[in-house]
């Protein structure tokens, strides 16, 4: 198999599969906490602070990428597969062409950030490059199959990842609050389900026994009512559903 096929045909597989990173990052992380320098996880509420911040910030360019996109792009296509009824070229899509995996990338940089280790943080760099660039390359292939010349136009002049270029272009459609709101409550909670166990985890291996800081369980809490809200909405009528 030619390498550009092989690169392709990983990529859809991982690109089908990409919700299971946050999950293997989780659990490697927890394992670092006990097999790690505890001492370094003590509770210090201007870091952690520091640390929620980055994954909001995330969240904040997924909310600003999703709220300004076309119908059909964007989104968790993980079942069906790569989905595109659009160029989306407007928007944070004329700074980077994946700012969706920019967004992800500090989600998950902030509860990394929270196990205090410079090494494991260089893993999940690496990592993060090698899993998603697979996953961009089958992506860009199967757009540039789809819009021929107007991708290739559209990638001579915007990065993948790292933006170079800063030449912002006005979204072409409106911000679409509901369509926000019914993709991205699962993406928001999570932040506070992950910071939530990772602390709880801290605190018991620091002091054999179990419980959540302050800080944690009432983000949690709110959190949890933001999504159960969210969900109930999203669940029971269709007011999520946007053209």
């Amino acid at each position: 198999m030619a390498l550009v096929h092989e690169f392709e045909n990983s990529g859809n597989w991982l690109f089908r599969r990409r919700g299971w990173l946050p999950v293997i990052l989780v659990i490697a992380g927890i394992i670092m906490m006990y097999l790690g320098n505890r001492q370094a996880l003590f509770f210090d509420l201007r870091d952690e602070m520091i640390f929620l911040s980055v994954s909001l910030l995330g969240e904040i360019i997924r909310i600003v990428a999703v709220g300004f996109a076309a119908r059909n792009t964007s989104g968790r296509n993980t079942a069906a597969g790569q989905i595109a009824d659009d160029l989306n070229t407007t928007g944070l899509y004329s700074i980077v062409r994946h700012p969706l995996y920019v967004g992800n990338f500090l989600m998950w940089l902030g509860p990394v950030l929270f196990l205090r280790s410079a090494w494991f943080a260089v893993v999940f760099i690496l990592i993060y490059w090698l899993y998603y660039e697979r996953i961009m390359f089958a992506e860009e292939q199967f757009l540039r199959k789809k819009f021929r010349e107007a991708y290739d136009g559209y990638s001579e002049k915007v990065s993948s990842f790292i933006p170079f270029n800063f030449r912002w272009i006005k979204p072409s459609l409106p911000f679409s609050l509901r369509g926000v709101l019914g993709r991205e409550y699962n993406s928001f909670v999570n932040i506070f389900v992950i910071f939530a166990l990772l602390d709880f985890c801290r605190n018991f291996f620091l002091t054999e026994k179990l419980f959540f800081t302050k800080m944690w369980i009432w983000s949690l809490a709110g959190a949890a009512v933001i999504w159960l809200v969210l969900r109930t909405i999203h669940k029971y009528t269709k007011w999520f559903q946007v053209r």
